[in-house]
């Protein structure tokens, strides 16, 4: 089945799209046909917009927050007999009634893009500067200090967390091997540990191994080497008293997120407002 989606926005079309693809996901064998219509801001764009949209007719998802703007696109779109989403006006009704405010209805509000914009990019430079072990002089620069195993999925999930706004470094740990005199003395940044299942990790790492090219009978691959590496580091990280997450079961985006409230349960504050993560 082939459908026409139209994404209507009065910024760029980021916010709308990212939503719809969300409540798209949940339907399979659906062929989408995008089409984004951006900077829709004023009442007299809308009708050139609805004669576009009739030339293939489908669901039209829209983020748009001025009043008249919207309802000059409902008002269209009811006569023509379309179905739509309203993604933002139901949240703005609400909100508005609940804080008694008034809807500011200024589309975009670029300095708090911009901001963000930067503080993105600010915390991704850092990350990739101190991915595994790197950057150990400026370690006290970071809002978080992930540390485990190798094989944990560290960096993708420390590059997930710059995107959200944070200064991550990832410093792998070593069984009989004393911690970096960098963790030794850390005061600022919050440290969090990751584990994982030995049976898990074994086969990681073999997996990896293969892709390598290189023989899988070797004590970085022996289960009971493993074993022993695993209960050395995760008792290590306990007595150092960091908050420790098994990610066996998890997705990077889950241990993320799990990261992420437990460091804001350990005092950290959200770099990125709501509206910006």
């Amino acid at each position: 089945m082939q459908l026409p989606v139209h994404l209507i926005s009065d910024s760029t079309g980021e916010t709308v799209r990212t939503l719809a693809r969300a409540a798209l996901a949940q339907f399979k064998n659906v062929d989408v046909v995008e089409r984004t219509y951006p900077f829709v801001t004023q009442p007299d764009h809308v009708e050139p917009l609805l004669e576009r949209v009739s030339e293939a007719p489908g669901v039209v998802f829209f983020t748009l927050v001025r009043p008249d703007v919207r309802q000059a696109l409902m008002n269209g779109l009811q006569q023509r007999r379309l179905p739509f989403v309203d993604v933002l006006g139901p949240a703005l009704h609400t909100l508005g009634g609940h804080i008694n405010q008034p809807v500011s209805g200024q589309p975009g509000v670029q300095h708090v893009l911009d901001r963000a914009y930067f503080a993105r990019i600010d915390a991704i430079h850092f990350t990739l500067a101190h991915d595994d072990g790197q950057g150990q002089d400026s370690l006290a620069q970071a809002d978080i200090v992930l540390v485990g195993v190798s094989r944990t999925s560290k960096t993708p999930t420390s590059m997930y967390m710059a995107n959200r706004g944070y200064r991550v470094a990832n410093v792998p740990l070593l069984p009989n091997m004393p911690l970096p005199p960098a963790l030794e003395t850390l005061t600022g940044p919050v440290v969090l540990g990751l584990t994982i299942q030995p049976d898990r990790l074994m086969d990681i790492r073999r997996h990896r191994l293969r892709e390598l090219g290189v023989g899988v009978e070797n004590e970085y691959v022996d289960p009971e080497a493993i074993r022993d590496e695993v209960r050395t580091i995760e008792r290590l990280i306990r007595t150092k008293g960091w908050p420790l997450l098994d990610v066996t079961r998890r997705s990077i985006e889950e241990t993320a997120v799990a990261l992420i409230d437990m460091a804001h349960k350990r005092g950290l504050k959200p770099r990125l407002g709501p509206e910006e993560a």
